[in-house]
């Protein structure tokens, strides 16, 4: 193994210091940094001129210009000696720029790739499984029409129908009987086309689910619960033990019942906690990242005894799946607290909950959960702009790579020895078709940062996508070549932990 990262760090070297020669000269060489100033009319033009060959080193031919910069990047890797990305156009400090738009647009990707590989694996393996089902055209359908769509104008519908008509609605936030009986056809149909089985079993889910979500929409609305939203215990409850159920059953199956007793016990544990921890959090001087990381510790902590305690043979099993239990049900706590702080939250912005431009409200100021809610805010609609053209690829190799494996041999060997069709998907197909997809997210954060630069120039988001186009613009190499050294870089470390995760899905691969 140890082998292995060095001779692809090697060859990673090696690529990076060929290819950012070639950028840093295709782009000092695409215009004049100085035709700006060569039309100024005002006072100091020459001393202007000279201040920016001197910040630029214009005096100085392309090939050292790059050795001055690549000087400058290796102080990076060498502790206490600082990180010199060169200046921008205008003077300024791009290790600076960059640390602020890095940080931009990392948010706004990973949470847009985490996303997407979550919901379109799990879309693709439902899709493999409901193979010709209404479902699997539906799915199909949808893909290829993500995929096809341009993300500007994506990003424009999203604008246009999510953010503005959203906000629209919210001031008077009700769902009239037609809606919500819309509403309800499509949960009828999405939650039968999943379900499969018999046209008998199909129309039952399908009658339950649209009365459920036709009842409960126009509960909801006649309580005004989307003016001022909350969870509340009761639903933590149900929604907490609905998820250890879901997760026992995922986990083990629900004839282990060491593994379902755990998961409950955690659920019940954490739902239970909800009416201390929520008026803690909710209280200001104690809500902040700190004190969450920390419930998260001894959460985790908690779920690990009751695991190993309730487990009985299954003792690696149920800590597993009650370490799973406590994340979910801390989320559902979290989300509680969220709901809560909406209508505050809304009242200091106008009204207009969605945003539709930057990363932030300017010179906003709330308390810790109404700015978390502020970032949420300005990062919806660009995630989704991303994540539906992303969700596409995903659920796409999914399915194929899920469709191929579950013809193979060992397939029809594991059924032959009487495995449930659960653990034949889950422990035998499902762990092989998860390689492809990770050589496929490996390429795609890298691909995405590079991707985002139309998102953000859309959503106004200073991030790398800006920093980049700026100095394309400006005809500025460094800003160029900081944007170039994160897409590279990320792009080398995602493919080599790639490679290193091939051997824990399948240990017939060896890396040497």
């Amino acid at each position: 193994m140890a082998v292995f990262v060095i001779r692809r760090l090697l060859a990673s070297v090696l690529t990076l210091v060929v290819s950012s020669f070639l950028v840093f000269v295709l782009v000092a060489n695409s215009g004049d940094p100085l035709s700006d100033l060569r039309t100024d009319t005002s006072v100091g033009r020459e001393q202007k001129i000279a201040h920016r060959i001197e910040v630029l080193n214009l005096d100085q031919p392309v090939p050292r210009r790059y050795l001055t910069w690549a000087g400058g990047v290796t102080r990076c890797v060498v502790p206490g000696q600082g990180c010199d990305l060169g200046r921008n156009i205008r003077d300024q400090e791009v290790s600076v720029l960059l640390t602020q738009a890095a940080g931009s647009t990392l948010r706004l990707v990973s949470a847009a790739l985490v996303l997407a590989v979550l919901l379109g694996v799990s879309v693709g393996v439902i899709s493999s499984l409901r193979q010709y089902s209404g479902f699997d055209y539906t799915i199909t359908f949808a893909a290829f029409l993500f995929f096809s769509l341009p993300v500007f104008w994506v990003a424009v519908l999203l604008k246009q129908y999510l953010a503005i008509e959203a906000n629209n609605w919210y001031q008077d936030p009700r769902v009239g009987p037609f809606p919500a009986l819309v509403l309800a056809v499509l949960s009828g149909l999405t939650w039968g086309a999943i379900a499969g089985g018999t046209a008998r079993r199909r129309w039952i889910v399908r009658g339950a689910s649209a009365a459920a979500t036709f009842g409960l929409l126009s509960y909801l609305s006649a309580i005004n619960w989307f003016r001022y939203p909350a969870l509340g215990p009761g639903l933590i409850i149900v929604f907490s033990l609905g998820a250890a159920t879901g997760i026992a059953f995922l986990a083990e199956g629900l004839r282990r019942r060491q593994v379902l007793h755990s998961c409950l016990a955690t659920a019940a544990v954490g739902s239970l906690g909800s009416f201390v921890v929520t008026p803690w959090l909710l209280d200001p001087k104690w809500a902040s990242w700190t004190n969450l990381l920390l419930l998260l510790v001894l959460s985790l902590l908690l779920a690990s005894g009751i695991g190993y305690a309730l487990g009985g043979v299954d003792k690696g099993e149920a800590v597993r799946a009650s370490l799973v239990t406590a994340v979910v049900t801390g989320f559902f706590i979290v989300l509680d607290i969220v709901l809560r702080t909406l209508p505050g939250y809304a009242d200091l912005v106008g009204g207009r909950v969605f945003a539709t431009i930057g990363a932030r409200t300017p010179n906003f100021e709330g308390t810790f959960w109404e700015q978390q809610l502020d970032t949420f805010t300005h990062l919806l609609l660009p995630t989704l702009s991303i994540l539906l053209i992303s969700f596409a690829t995903y659920s796409r190799y999914s399915r194929s790579t899920m469709l191929e494996v579950m013809n193979q041999d060992y397939i029809r060997t594991a059924r032959a020895k009487g495995l449930t069709e659960r653990a034949v998907v889950l422990r035998h197909a499902f762990r092989n078709a998860l390689i492809p997809v990770t050589t496929l997210a490996a390429l795609d954060f890298g691909a995405l940062i590079s991707g985002a630069v139309i998102t953000e120039y859309v959503f106004g988001w200073q991030g790398m996508g800006n920093l980049f186009f700026s100095g394309l613009i400006q005809v500025d190499p460094n800003p160029v070549m900081a944007f170039y050294l994160v897409t590279a870089l990320s792009v080398a470390a995602f493919n080599l932990l790639a490679d290193i995760a091939y051997a824990y899905l399948d240990p017939r691969i060896r890396l040497s």
